[in-house]
């Protein structure tokens, strides 16, 4: 099908303990898909919801046969439920979007209108109100690191707030690594791409799900996926004190080649300080290429990023 004209759009949201929300989600996108001519799929990926979030979609399901309903069997966290209804999904142009309303859906007429332009990634980038948040100072700060080193750049405050043309889509399936930072990934492929500023509304109820710890294991698949960089950080480190150490042993021998000998006095908390730095930076090092073992160990085993436990239609 030609991209001028997709006749079939699917919109993927991942959802995780949103009962009583996923109602009203599902209102305000039907408000805009309901007066757009093209045929809409609705591919709602539940991440092992211990709430009524299963039952209420499979209500809203029972009324509107637009609505997938894809059941992971446990929680395998948002990139992985995102993924789920990517791999899912069968659309010319397929829309990830969350389900707590923080996502506007009024921007789905213009994230169509982009793709029958010839964009193939239409890329939703949340324009922060003004004030001082930790949310906005973490975020900031989270970007300009990963921007700074790695080859691939990434663009602040693009959440999965996007639109993807089925070539994206496929080329995302066909990278099955088992850590995803979708971000990056999509920013990686290269294809071609349009920014589409929005202003992020309030959740429409509820508490949003990614908590610190979240956040923080998000930026370390990041860290670790897209760059090298903290093993060169441990290598330059090394360096510096290999340079200080030679440094040292050349300022000893000058007191013994100018008979000074006698001078030199034991200092036993220069010696200790060293030997703390120098083991320090050693653990520092072992750790991060413990991380990137790790990472290496979990993708060699080939486990799926998902299992899911049922299909509805």
């Amino acid at each position: 099908m030609s991209p001028e004209h997709p006749s079939k759009i699917d919109i993927v949201i991942p959802v995780f303990n949103e009962a009583g929300v996923v109602e009203q989600t599902y209102a305000s996108i039907c408000k805009v898909i309901d007066a757009l001519p093209s045929k809409f799929t609705l591919y709602y990926a539940d991440d092992g919801s211990a709430d009524d979030t299963v039952a209420s979609l499979r209500a809203l399901a029972d009324k509107d046969e637009r609505i997938v309903v894809l059941e992971l069997t446990r929680n395998f966290g948002h990139q992985a439920a995102l993924t789920a209804g990517l791999d899912a999904s069968q659309g010319d142009f397929v829309i990830s979007m969350d389900g707590d309303g923080q996502h506007p859906p009024e921007m789905i007429p213009q994230m169509i209108a982009l793709f029958e332009q010839g964009y193939d990634i239409v890329q939703a980038q949340r324009i922060d109100e003004e004030g001082f948040s930790f949310k906005q100072v973490t975020s900031h700060g989270f970007y300009a690191l990963i921007n700074a080193i790695s080859g691939t750049r990434m663009l602040p405050g693009a959440a999965d707030f996007r639109g993807l043309s089925r070539q994206v889509v496929d080329a995302l399936k066909s990278m099955p690594e088992y850590h995803r930072f979708l971000r990056g990934m999509v920013s990686w492929m290269g294809y071609r791409s349009v920014i589409l500023p929005y202003h992020e509304t309030r959740r429409l109820a509820g508490k949003s799900k990614y908590s610190f710890g979240k956040m923080v294991r998000l930026a370390m698949d990041a860290i670790f996926s897209f760059s090298l960089m903290p093993l060169y950080v441990g290598m330059t480190l090394g360096g510096i004190l290999l340079c200080l150490a030679a440094g040292q042993i050349l300022y000893v021998l000058s007191f013994w080649l100018t008979g000074r000998s006698s001078e030199l006095v034991p200092g036993w908390s220069s010696l200790m300080s060293v030997m703390l730095v120098i083991g320090g930076m050693l653990m520092i090092l072992l750790g991060f290429i413990g991380v990137y073992v790790g990472y290496i160990f979990q993708e060699v085993k080939r486990r799926p990023v998902y299992l899911l436990k049922k299909r509805e239609k």
